[in-house]
C-alpha cells in the first residue's frame, strides 16, 4: 500500500480586529507633566503642600507621564502639560486649595493637547428673515 504524503496544516486567519487608538490600545496624548513652584512665596505653599503629599502617587498613577518637578524663584506656581502632538498647555496654581490642584493636573493629564474650537457657528440663511430680528426692548408693552 502506497505511503500518503504527511499534509501541511492549514492556518486560519484570525477573526479579530486590529487594536485602534482607544479600543485596545489607548495612546494616553500627555507625555510630560512639568510642576513649576517657589519655596518663598506664599501663593506656592499649596502646591508645596501638594508637592509632598500626592506627587509620588500620581508619578505611580501614570506611568506613561514623565513628572517632572522644578524650582521657579520668586515667580507664581503653574502646571504645564506636554503633549504627543508637540503642543502644551499652562495652568495657574495660584492661590489654589490642593483638591483643586488635583484636579487641575488632572484635566491636564486627560487632555489631547489640541486648540479649543468653538462649538457654535453663527446661522446662515440663504432667505432674509421675513419680520426682522425680534428683540424685546422694541416691542410695544402690554396694556391691562
Amino acid at each position: 500500500m502506497p505511503r500518503l504524503a504527511p499534509v501541511k496544516a492549514l492556518w486560519r486567519p484570525k477573526l479579530g480586529s486590529q487594536p485602534a487608538n482607544g479600543h485596545a490600545a489607548f495612546l494616553p496624548q500627555a507625555r510630560k507633566l512639568v510642576v513649576e513652584y517657589c519655596d518663598i512665596w506664599p501663593s506656592s505653599a499649596n502646591t508645596r503642600t501638594y508637592l509632598l503629599n500626592h506627587v509620588q502617587d500620581l508619578a505611580a498613577r501614570n506611568r506613561h507621564v514623565e513628572v517632572v518637578v522644578k524650582h521657579r524663584p520668586y515667580k507664581e506656581p503653574i502646571v504645564r502639560g506636554f503633549y504627543v502632538n508637540n503642543r502644551d498647555k499652562v495652568i495657574g496654581l495660584n492661590g489654589l486649595e490642593v483638591t483643586q490642584i488635583e484636579k487641575k493636573v488632572q484635566l491636564l493629564l486627560d487632555s489631547s493637547g489640541a486648540k479649543i474650537k468653538p462649538l457654535k457657528k453663527p446661522v446662515e440663511s440663504s432667505t432674509p428673515a421675513a419680520r426682522g430680528i425680534f428683540s424685546n426692548l422694541h416691542a410695544r408693552r402690554p396694556s391691562l
